[in-house]
């Protein structure tokens, strides 16, 4: 049986342990300990995931959540209040993907405690999600044979059900100028901050439409206060469901580029894009949505299904060919010093678990 108390209790655990991006290796430990304890045989592979299985039979259905959080989530101090978990306000809470690993632990630990027969299982735990869906990426699929998953790593109850989620494409551009001394000889110099500029002016901005998005995140340029600046680089990305508008905020990109090249043709206006992950859409006549909701039905939760700006390791799982739906864990606030936990839609996260891995 799903026990509240017990699931409220493994979450802090875990939101305590901390594990930022690229310094999972606490939490894997403490995962690797309690997936054993539950008779699961567990392995890391290369690259530091972890992968379990128990049960034998074809098909196994693949559990996964991601085990990195960002930042600020060091020394994290949920505090239970009602049926809401939070931090103390100076740190995430960890719900991303906190929530995810605690549904997945309680749903085993309750089938292991009734002793019920559940259907042959996979888990893959995944590091470095935060910084773009890194470990997915890097899992050994060679030890994967599921066809079939649920990633624990939406936002809201669990009867939500992520859509579609975009493609996403990152870029930097690193600007060269001629550095000179800015009191003596400034004419000599060409700042690479004030071309950067001019690049930012001519590039959209926050959201384009109901699809698309365009965010510049990062500039960094200059070395000192009183020297033309010679380098500068900005970063940022833009994401759409929609491909051809894909397309259509490239051209845009690349003419702004363009253009900045012909105003400055001394300079060096280097880009480099990179595409994280690709768009999918679902509906109700996908195979493994369609179990979700039969699933939720059985439970008396009402499935919903929403679009998602974001991506999961469920873009990279579905580009490896395994039919892979993201559902809500629990979690709000994601990624904000007021994130949030729902402890029953938490629950109920573990409830819908234990219903699909029941035989």
């Amino acid at each position: 049986m799903i026990d509240r108390d017990r699931i409220v209790k493994t979450f802090c655990d875990l939101a305590r342990i901390d594990s930022p991006s690229g310094e999972e290796a606490a939490i894997t430990a403490d995962l690797t300990r309690r997936l054993s304890a539950l008779d699961f045989e567990t392995e890391l592979d290369d690259y530091g995931n972890l992968i379990a299985r128990k049960g034998e039979g074809a098909n196994p259905l693949l559990l996964s959540a991601h085990m990195d959080t960002v930042e600020p989530g060091r020394g994290i101090q949920p505090a239970v209040k009602g049926d809401r978990i939070e931090s103390d306000g100076t740190t995430i809470l960890g719900g991303d993907c906190k929530c995810g690993l605690s549904a997945i632990v309680e749903a085993l630990e309750s089938i292991a405690e009734d002793g019920a027969d559940h259907i042959p299982l996979e888990v893959a735990l995944t590091r470095e999600e935060e910084p773009g869906l890194v470990g997915a990426r890097k899992l050994d699929y060679s030890k994967i044979t599921a066809t079939d998953a649920v990633v624990f790593d939406g936002e809201g109850p669990p009867s939500r059900i992520t859509s579609a989620s975009p493609t996403y494409v990152g870029f930097r551009l690193e600007v060269t100028g001629r550095a000179a001394h800015a009191g003596i000889e400034p004419e000599k110099g060409l700042s690479a901050i004030r071309i950067a500029s001019e690049i930012v002016t001519r590039l959209p901005q926050g959201r384009l439409d109901e699809e698309t998005t365009f965010n510049v995140g990062t500039i960094e340029g200059g070395s000192v206060r009183n020297a033309v600046p010679e380098l500068t680089i900005l970063t940022g990305e833009f994401r759409s469901l929609n491909l051809e508008t894909m397309d259509a905020v490239l051209l845009q990109l690349n003419e702004a580029l363009g253009e900045v090249r012909g105003m400055f043709p001394e300079a060096v206006i280097d880009d480099h894009l990179h595409t994280e992950f690709e768009a999918y859409s679902l509906d109700e006549s996908d195979p493994m949505v369609r179990r979700i909701m039969d699933a939720l039905d059985r439970l008396g939760m009402r499935p919903t299904m929403g679009t998602s700006g974001g991506g999961s390791d469920g873009n990279i799982f579905r580009q490896r060919g395994i039919r892979s739906v993201v559902v809500g864990m629990g979690d709000h606030g994601m990624h904000t010093v007021r994130e949030y936990v729902t402890i029953p839609d938490l629950v109920d996260a573990a409830h819908l678990c234990e219903e699909l891995i029941r035989a």
